[in-house]
């Protein structure tokens, strides 16, 4: 998955004014990259001046997705990633982005400013973070570990252990009687029915995740 721009826009009437804005074009060509920025800076500014304020959307654009926030102060933001990035955590950066340009720069300069003018500098680091969304948003980072993880479902009759992986595959328990709760010493309870291989009953056995 890769990010390849992040920019913050001012929808105006009727056009869209760019303020300030960040590329990562490292994975084209050194002839292309110019025309790829151009083209990349163009969609932003379109898009922010076809969406309505207070809305946001994903916008497909030849092989790119175009994610738009445009808020009720016409304060936009626009991230052009591929299709593969996490739509959720590009509207997570597009927020956390806009909020802190409007802290620091002065809403009067939004409709006049220029990438020259505007005293922001913290886009690129921005976007250079959030091409992990793993490390850079703690959901995304959470879900990654627990898909990652390995349960433990225990035997209630025999305390036999069967370990199982990834979180989430069809688990099966050797048990034929009632199921024992298993104390943990780490790791979050849940319950899953186990279908046991030695009798025909199904029963709910404990799990633990193991990091």
């Amino acid at each position: 998955m890769k990010l390849y721009s992040l920019s913050v826009l001012y929808k105006g009437k009727p056009k869209a004014v760019l303020l300030k804005a960040a590329y990562d074009v490292s994975s084209f060509s050194f002839f292309q990259r110019s025309s790829v920025q151009e083209f990349m800076t163009f969609t932003s500014q379109l898009i922010v001046e076809r969406s309505a304020k207070g809305s946001r959307a994903s916008v497909k654009e030849q092989e790119y997705l175009c994610h738009v926030y445009v808020r009720n102060d016409s304060l936009a933001g626009v991230v052009i990633a591929d299709s593969e990035y996490p739509s959720r955590v590009a509207f997570t950066l597009l927020e956390k982005v806009l909020d802190e340009f409007s802290k620091h720069v002065d809403r009067i300069e939004w409709p006049v400013g220029s990438p020259a003018s505007i005293n922001y500098t913290a886009l690129d680091g921005h976007l250079s973070r959030y091409q992990n969304p793993r490390e850079a948003d703690p959901m995304t980072k959470v879900q990654a570990e627990l898909d990652e993880t390995k349960i433990i479902l225990v035997c209630a009759s025999c305390s036999n252990e069967t370990r199982e992986g990834p979180a989430g595959a069809p688990a099966t328990a050797v048990c034929a009687g009632p199921p024992r709760v298993r104390r943990w010493n780490r790791g979050p309870f849940r319950q899953r029915e186990a279908v046991c291989p030695v009798g025909v009953r199904v029963c709910t056995v404990a799990v633990s995740v193991v990091v």
